[in-house]
């Protein structure tokens, strides 16, 4: 019998709906997914030791992706839209994070995704480094999906 053993963060996958691109989706990392209770305070009379805290709303961080400068990418034209024409498609897009065989152990659905930034890395002389461009989404929710592979563990 082995004992558990943390599956590693640099074996991942972007998906974004409907591309054609497979290049475009290689980025160097991948953060924001995270999600947090706002909450509200409520002093109840007579009760001095504490506060309630009650949850309001969830609110979810923004999704940064990061990777070597991509040229004809759909996913860039898709933020250039938005911020030179103020056309705003919404998309979903997926992160996979994969085990040692590449097969999915988790995966983030991430819902009703538009761009919010996009920049590069400065551009320097006097270095010889890759042009780095970072993307970052606002989205209204992400769904977790395990994998078959870990459904199948607990029910076994």
């Amino acid at each position: 019998m082995t004992g558990y053993y943390p599956p590693w963060a640099f074996h991942y996958r972007v998906e974004f709906e409907n591309s054609s691109t497979p290049d475009d989706a290689r980025f160097q990392s991948v953060s924001g997914l995270s999600v947090e209770y706002e909450t509200e305070e409520y002093a109840e009379g007579g009760e001095n030791r504490y506060v309630h805290k009650l949850p309001v709303r969830t609110t979810y961080s923004d999704l940064v992706l990061t990777r070597g400068m991509f040229t004809g990418s759909e996913t860039i034209a898709w933020f250039l839209e938005a911020f030179r024409d103020r056309v705003f498609s919404p998309r979903s897009l997926t992160v996979t994070l994969l085990n040692e065989r590449s097969e999915p152990l988790r995966t983030w659905n991430v819902v009703h995704a538009i761009p919010k930034k996009w920049s590069i890395s400065d551009l320097d002389a006097q270095e010889s480094a890759v042009v780095i461009e970072t993307l970052e989404l606002t989205y209204r929710y992400f769904h977790v999906s395990p994998s078959p592979q870990a459904s199948e563990t607990r029910t076994a």
